[in-house]
């Protein structure tokens, strides 16, 4: 196998520290009950709500409540999912805060107009273990809050899911086909 470059080593670190921030980054807003808009009908980030930015996770933070939207919940199953969420945030606040630190400190790297690689990478590699600790919280409130539903709501979301990827697929192959058209 061919042997990766300096410059190639640290664009994958990069892209795969970027992979991993990237549901941190969204964990990091907190608060709004069961997903509740705030800021206009997008959440103040303009049109579509995402500004070109992938979506949050599918429990953790803000958008913790609509992963169930369209799931008939019990009043105790919502008071139960918000203490989950909230639960979530009060353990992670420690590793999301080192990771704002961290990424400031690898920004603060990056200025003065010379690129420091090794600076960078030493930076990048201390991200990775606080990326890591906060994705196994946010796997183990995903699976906490599954944990919450009834077989019939495990398959009604089941079902949600199927559907909105289909939508995926047939947005994709619209966007597919449009590309090609231009061309």
């Amino acid at each position: 196998m061919k042997k990766l470059g300096r410059i190639q080593k640290l664009a994958l670190a990069g892209l795969s520290a970027l992979a991993i921030a990237t549901p941190v980054a969204i964990a990091q807003t907190s608060g709004n009950d069961q997903g509740a808009k705030t800021q206009g009908e997008h959440g103040g980030r303009g049109k579509g709500g995402r500004h070109g930015r992938r979506g949050g996770g599918e429990f953790g933070g803000q958008r913790g409540g609509r992963m169930f939207r369209g799931v008939e919940l019990t009043d105790a199953q919502k008071a139960s999912l918000k203490q989950i969420r909230e639960s979530f945030g009060e353990r992670t606040k420690a590793l999301r805060e080192q990771l704002h630190a961290k990424r400031g400190e690898l920004r603060q790297s990056e200025s003065g107009g010379a690129f420091n690689e090794s600076l960078a990478s030493q930076k990048l590699a201390e991200l990775a273990p606080i990326q890591a600790k906060l994705m196994a919280e946010e796997a183990r409130v995903r699976q906490e809050s599954l944990a919450v539903l009834t077989p019939e709501q495990k398959t009604q979301l089941e079902q949600r899911r199927a559907e909105f990827k289909a939508k995926r697929e047939q947005f994709k192959s619209r966007r597919g086909e449009k590309q090609s058209d231009q061309q």
